[in-house]
């Protein structure tokens, strides 16, 4: 987190007076406390926010010969960030869709968790000003003791090892150099991906909840119960329909990656073929492949004894077909010639 990063974080405009920046930092840290506030991003973000805080305190208690000419904001510490991390980091993530996502495109809410060298301390558990140590009170010797009526000689320290001061542990990462925090961010992912796709979009930067770099999304296309994707881009779907229904030319409700449509059966007809509705043969494109339906016509096992009586009925008045007139003509000369 850069100097101008941590005046966002807390809400203050760069250059912002210490009692600014102070009152922003109670104000934070009273909504975000995880005692008061039960969230499961409270406890990440109150360290972002204490990150802040000491980020813009230890720049403004720098020491004179770092900033730069006379009249210049510009801190050694900023510079060294923007050296380090230039472009941001890269995050990999596997994003996981459904064939319908697929066709028509779909947004997604990113979350995860980061870690990255303490802020605040620059990665070093400790801040940059020691604390005197108590032990020696600052001398770095200490007294032994006393033999018989003569001092024993000083000895070094053992707290501050004869320094004379304490390193001070840094309270945002507590020591460990190291600071987790999570980050959430909404992508766009464009209707024609493919299973395998690697997409690429920003972080979101820091400033909005996301992180401070690119994302690469590699997709995977799930498993679907009713669809499955050819080469041309066609969706495919198969399922049974009503025999008599299929007789009758009936008009039924066909899943598509849109919703349900209305089909109308053909008798004699099994595939069917909805010109345009599969899925887009590049990303965002307006020419789509097609979406092809099978239906599986499908007869009772048994029949009631209403739908026998119908079956004999039709059986007696329905026209013979010519196919079927043609076949008894052959089987009556042969029986005759057989004879």
């Amino acid at each position: 987190m850069n100097i101008d990063e941590a005046y966002a974080e807390l809400g203050v405009v760069p250059g912002a007076s210490e009692a600014q920046v102070k009152a922003a930092w109670r104000r934070l840290v009273s909504l975000w406390h995880p005692d008061r506030n039960a969230s499961a991003e409270a406890a990440a973000q109150i360290q972002r926010i204490n990150g802040a805080y000491e980020r813009i305190r230890l720049a403004s208690a720098a020491p004179a010969a770092s900033a730069g000419p006379a009249g210049s904001e510009r801190s050694a510490a900023p510079a060294r960030e923007s050296k380090a991390a230039p472009g941001g980091r890269t995050v990999r993530r596997r994003v996981r869709l459904t064939i319908e996502e697929a066709v028509q495109g779909c947004t997604r809410m990113l979350r995860g968790r980061l870690v990255d060298r303490c802020s605040a301390c620059d990665g070093s558990g400790e801040l940059r000003r020691p604390v005197r140590c108590a032990t020696c009170e600052g001398s770095g010797r200490r007294r032994s003791g006393w033999w018989r009526v003569w001092p024993a000689p000083d000895a070094t320290c053992p707290d501050c090892r004869g320094s004379g001061t304490l390193p001070r542990v840094c309270p945002v990462c507590e020591g460990s150099g190291r600071q987790a925090r999570l980050y959430r961010h909404v992508v766009r992912l464009p209707a024609g991906v493919r299973h395998g796709d690697v997409l690429r979009a920003g972080g979101g930067g820091a400033h909005r909840g996301g992180f401070d770099g690119s994302l690469e999304l590699h997709i995977e296309l799930a498993a679907h119960p009713f669809f499955a994707l050819g080469d041309d881009a066609s969706v495919h779907c198969e399922f049974p329909v009503d025999g008599y229904a299929w007789l009758a030319g009936a008009w039924i409700e066909v899943p598509t990656p849109g919703g349900l449509q209305q089909m109308q059966l053909r008798r004699g007809h099994t595939a069917y073929r909805l010109r345009g509705r599969g899925l887009p043969r590049a990303h965002d494109s307006s020419e789509r492949g097609d979406y092809v339906v099978k239906v599986v016509p499908t007869f009772p096992d048994t029949l009631s004894a209403e739908q026998q009586a119908l079956l004999e009925r039709l059986t007696a008045t329905g026209e013979t077909p010519p196919a079927l007139a043609a076949w008894r003509a052959r089987l009556q000369r042969w029986e005759r010639a057989r004879r």
